[in-house]
């Protein structure tokens, strides 16, 4: 493996506006290719939107799925990987043949599609099936994998592709701001965005606190220094329906360390040089190394029981 440019971008979507996601893919797509990046990666649902999806029929799903690859906005995704000279990542909804949709995410290049991967864990609208099946692929030597969203909180996901081979995880997401049992946690008052440019302060208050940034910081860097991989992840900032997200894409290193970060309070890209050297000195490595899965293998393949009840005696 060579060292490899990997941009990151937040942008702020608009709902079932394909025409004007894609715009903005592909203007932030230039501008990561003309700072050198070969690879850059967006948002969960960045083609079609995310969070409007919780209100659709089972036809308005249809209506804004699409196949792949053959789709629309595969081929345009194609177009503008061609036309800018970067491989590009990005989410939207399936369907297929049999009209089952999908929470998918893609990679593509100027040939077309390099890998799909189906959600695992959806939940915005009950008309979407889970994925079941994990994705490893090739970018420029480097074996990749792909995780939406809920997908890494579950941390058997990410170990899993891991050991499949992957040694970036690209992790698109649409998260944070919104209510939780967590302390802290709770939606971002969206007269703060319109107010950003007098009161930049507040805004980023609650960006960076307990609802945003504070508590991404709690597992993300954990993901990526236990399995020794580069993590990439990526997230709206703005007005996703009627909800605020607060951007701070970012790509954390096999350390744990933040290595690029999106601090804009708008439309913006962060772009890290990956180094091969960093997978084979970090602890992540030695720890699957020391593994004994015989010791817990039947464990962690138990079937999961979601409620059991106590006695206390």
């Amino acid at each position: 493996m060579e060292n490899l440019k990997v941009a990151t971008a937040q942008f702020e979507n608009r709902s079932g506006d394909k025409t004007y996601n894609l715009e903005m893919i592909d203007t932030l797509s230039r501008q990561a290719a003309k700072e050198g990046a070969r690879v850059i990666a967006f948002h969960e649902c960045s083609v079609t939107g995310y969070t409007f999806a919780r209100n659709l029929s089972g036809e308005q799903m249809l209506a804004i799925s699409e196949s792949i690859p053959d789709g629309p906005s595969v081929r345009k995704l194609t177009e503008i990987s061609h036309a800018n000279n970067i491989t590009i990542l990005a989410g939207l909804f399936e369907k297929d043949a049999e009209n089952n949709m999908y929470k998918a995410y893609v990679c593509v290049n100027e040939n077309g599609l390099v890998a799909k991967f189906r959600k695992l864990h959806p939940f915005i609208n009950p008309h979407l099936k889970p994925g079941n099946e994990y994705v490893v692929f090739d970018l420029f030597g480097w074996k990749c994998g792909i995780l939406i969203c809920y997908d890494n909180n579950i941390i058997e996901n990410v170990r899993a592709t891991k050991l499949l081979g992957a040694d970036i995880i690209f992790m698109p997401h649409v998260t944070m701001c919104t209510p939780s049992s967590r302390p802290g946690a709770g939606f971002v008052d969206p007269a703060l965005w319109f107010n950003k440019e007098n009161d930049p302060t507040t805004l980023r208050q609650e960006f960076d606190g307990l609802k945003g940034r504070s508590w991404l910081m709690k597992w993300l860097p954990a993901r990526a220094y236990d399995n020794a991989i580069y993590a990439v992840f990526s997230n709206p900032i703005g007005m996703d329906d009627d909800q605020l997200k607060n951007g701070c894409s970012m790509i954390v290193d096999p350390f744990g360390d933040v290595v690029a970060e999106c601090r804009a309070l708008g439309n913006d890209i962060a772009i890290a040089t990956l180094v091969p050297e960093k997978i084979k000195a970090a602890g992540g490595t030695r720890y699957l190394n020391a593994r004994k899965p015989a010791l817990y293998s039947e464990i962690i393949g138990k079937a999961h029981v979601s409620e059991q009840k106590v006695v206390w005696l």
